[in-house]
């Protein structure tokens, strides 16, 4: 999203701003170009010289430091910028641009500006419940801006409590889901997607489970929610949260089915990622088995019901359906009869045999199959940049 883009990273008086060096850092290896104004309290926290150093360009610190005109100076930055991030945005700055005041050199070029708008505020908890605060934030939201909220967590003032900045990664990640989903081919649907391996209890100690790490269903879930679309993660693994991803947490096959059920019939989409197992065992052991002889041990399994089927069987005309299948050979043809005996409008197949691109790894490469068309191809590359080439080609669908 930042690749060959024109970021300013404007930056306040708030102890937070040491955590602006490493948001200009992951901008700069993103691949942006990066410019930094900061606020004269901002100095007090930072020096405008270690951001210059990181960021490749003299800071911006007043309008007629280098002896140009104010409205040359704010005007170019302003016209150079495609994204704006204000971080961290104390109450003070955050009130002076709800208010359409320009009084320095940061609010002049945000004012003047038709970039993107990005601002994270880090403040005291109680300040952060002012209503005036609360109000300014609101008017903000309203004019367009993304406000990345607050964290709970340690704040100077020696407490854990609502306004500490997040981490400059989460900055990154919600700015990126959200800038992309303004445009996304996916606003306004409901996306149910399931992720992980499930866990079938042997006794209280054991389970059967398998290889699937998860990152494939919360690629997928990244991929829709950057799309625009409202989505739902039932998940057997936490692998951390997706901005604008809600997640429900279970472990078992069944666990799975019943959350599935119960949400399914709300949905637009439903993406069947998860490496769910195909059977349980018969009677669930009240204390741990024990050895009981060298002869080894018997289990007796029963079937788990299918998902995918389930929910093929049951969609409307306006539901679309999207399996997964891990295979290890013959990955077309297992795929193509799967994808009729789900009755799903589409299918994705993977070679887990493959070490690179199997469970656990960043990577995938996928076979797509749908129902009168020709299997399609996506080559190995990140389960992210998969995840998103397969919404691209299932919001073509409807």
């Amino acid at each position: 999203m930042f690749k060959e883009k024109n970021v300013l990273v404007m930056v306040s008086g708030s102890v937070a701003a040491y955590k602006t060096a490493t948001l200009i850092r992951l901008l700069i290896k993103s691949g942006a170009q990066v410019r930094v104004g900061m606020t004269k309290s901002a100095q007090e926290f930072i020096t405008s010289k270690t951001l210059a150093i990181l960021s490749g360009h003299d800071v911006l610190t007043d309008l007629f430091s280098d002896g140009r005109s104010a409205e040359v100076i704010h005007i170019d930055w302003a016209k150079w910028a495609d994204i704006i991030f204000v971080v961290p945005a104390t109450a003070n700055l955050i009130g002076k641009i709800a208010h359409g005041l320009a009084d320095d050199a940061v609010t002049a070029t945000v004012m003047a500006s038709s970039a993107d708008k990005i601002i994270a505020p880090a403040m005291n908890d109680v300040m952060l419940r002012n209503a005036a605060v609360e109000r300014n934030i609101a008017t903000l939201s309203a004019d367009g801006w993304l406000v990345i909220s607050p964290v709970t967590g340690f704040l100077a003032e020696g407490y854990e409590a609502k306004g500490r900045l997040p981490e400059p990664i989460d900055i990154l990640q919600q700015a990126n889901i959200r800038l992309r989903a303004k445009s996304g081919q996916l606003v306004g649907k409901k996306v149910l997607i399931t992720a992980g391996g499930t866990r079938e209890a042997l006794d209280p100690v054991r389970y059967l489970t398998n290889r699937s790490s998860g990152k494939m269903g919360y690629a997928l879930a990244q991929a829709a929610a950057e799309n625009g679309a409202q989505v739902f993660l039932i998940t057997t693994v936490d692998r951390g949260n997706i901005f604008g991803v809600k997640r429900i947490q279970v472990e078992s096959t069944q666990d799975m089915y019943e959350e599935t059920r119960r949400l399914f019939p709300d949905m637009d989409i439903f993406i069947g990622a998860a490496a769910v197992s195909d059977f349980k065992a018969a009677h669930l052991a009240e204390h741990k088995i024990k050895k009981q002889s060298d002869a080894g041990l018997t289990l007796e399994l029963t079937q788990n019901p299918d998902i995918l089927k389930a929910v093929g069987h049951d969609k409307t005309e306006q539901q679309i359906v999207v399996g997964f299948a891990a295979e290890t050979q013959n990955i077309v043809a297992y795929g193509q009869n799967k994808l009729i005996q789900k009755h799903a409008n589409m299918l994705i197949v993977n070679d887990v045999s493959q070490a690179d691109t199997g469970f656990s790894s960043d990577n995938n490469a996928v076979t797509i199959l749908v129902p009168g068309h020709e299997p399609e191809v996506l080559a190995k590359t990140s389960k992210t940049e998969i995840a998103r080439d397969i919404m691209t080609r299932i919001s073509s669908l409807k």
